[in-house]
């Protein structure tokens, strides 16, 4: 069974075209980890004149996952990674299950203690 983490990317004042272009970076550093997929994630109705059904969401990701704290933790680690090398104005969310928690380029000890908290809750590790 695979466990989906939905991985949004924002810069304010971005553009669809621009959310897209960080999305597909952040992607291809995605593809690198043991991941069953990692895919933009379409919802509503493509414009119309186009190809395909869906329409893609500007800067979001679904990374089908193996549920654990391996898993998980990892796809925390590159998004964070990222957000360090990008510079400063990304926020990356990320959501599992309708849990949230929203990252920035920071690297100080709360927001650690708070990613390694949600890690654990949806990792099925109470420790």
């Amino acid at each position: 069974m695979a466990a989906e983490v939905r991985v949004g990317v924002l810069e304010d004042g971005a553009d669809a075209a621009r959310l897209e272009e960080l999305a597909l970076l952040l992607r291809q550093e995605l593809l690198t980890l043991d991941v069953r997929s990692v895919e933009q994630v379409r919802e509503g109705d493509a414009p119309a004149g186009t190809r395909g059904g869906l329409a893609a969401v500007a800067g979001l990701l679904s990374v089908s996952v193996v549920p654990g704290l391996q898993a998980v933790g990892a796809v925390v680690a590159v998004v964070r990674d990222w957000l360090r090398r990008s510079g400063g104005g990304h926020t990356i969310k990320l959501s599992m299950d309708g849990d949230t928690i929203e990252l920035t380029g920071a690297t100080d000890e709360v927001q650690q203690r708070l990613v390694d908290a949600w890690v654990r809750k949806h990792s099925g590790t109470d420790a």
